[in-house]
């Protein structure tokens, strides 16, 4: 089993930035690639980021590409979300997951965290 446990969420205006962290705990972080993924009141949970398990890849959705950047510490059992040029469309509650491989955290991550909460203002 792998804990994973999001916090930075907040309220930001349009144009600011947060950045997102998750804790994980349980089996070998570094086994795992990871991803983010958000849901948005009345929407269904989409993808946002994902890396490698030793960060030499990521991949982003096409909304986030450029202004999200995620990245690892494999020391600390932690993975970050860093968002600039927040938008209200990014409003969500964003999940921490973590899958077996670079490819299958994208589609069935295989543990999730239980959200942290991320709302833009105009």
């Amino acid at each position: 089993q792998v804990q994973l446990v999001e916090s930075g969420g907040g309220l930001v205006q349009a144009g600011g930035s947060l950045r997102l962290s998750c804790a994980a705990s349980g089996r070998t972080f570094r086994n795992y690639a990871m991803g983010w993924f958000r849901q948005a009141l009345g929407k269904e949970r989409e993808f946002v980021a994902s890396i490698s398990w030793s960060g030499g890849a990521t991949s982003y959705a096409d909304s986030t590409k450029g202004r999200f950047t995620i990245s690892r510490d494999n020391a600390k059992n932690t993975v970050y979300l860093q968002m600039n040029s927040l938008k209200p469309e990014d409003t969500a509650v964003y999940y921490c997951a973590a899958g077996g491989s670079y490819s299958a955290v994208k589609s069935q991550p295989s543990y999730w965290g239980q959200g942290t909460q991320v709302t833009v203002s105009s």
